[in-house]
């Protein structure tokens, strides 16, 4: 079975079965989340740079954590502390989980990351 269909049979939407318009108001939905759940945080600690296709949070060490949308792949890219993930769109769960089949959920890991960085919890489940 080809991956495509693999992801489309697993509830995942496939890029060929997700338009633009629905790709953009999914990603717009999952940064706005970001933002509003870091808006009262010190930005000492996790500062939120929104810019275009890119969410970029910097920590107090000035360490990064990147967001950033791949229109071709219909995903979202993650990248902080020299690991990385793509995060694709679950129809069935209403959630982005990263493309390796682990289980990891796209607000879930990066409550993880801002933890592992920053040393606070913040609600974005």
């Amino acid at each position: 079975m080809s991956r495509a269909r693999a992801a489309t049979a697993n509830g995942v939407l496939s890029r060929s079965r997700m338009d633009e318009t629905q790709y953009l108001a999914l990603v717009d939905q999952a940064f706005r989340r970001i933002g509003d759940a870091l808006e009262d945080v010190d930005s000492e600690l996790v500062d939120c740079d929104a810019a275009g296709d890119v969410v970029t949070l910097t920590f107090a060490d000035r360490k990064k954590c990147i967001l950033n949308t791949q229109r071709p792949t219909r995903q979202i890219w993650m990248a902080a502390n020299a690991r990385a993930w793509h995060f694709s769109w679950d129809e069935t769960g209403r959630r982005w989980l990263d493309d390796k089949g682990r289980g990891d959920e796209l607000f879930a890991t990066l409550a993880r990351v801002i933890k592992e960085s920053a040393g606070i919890d913040v609600a974005l489940s």
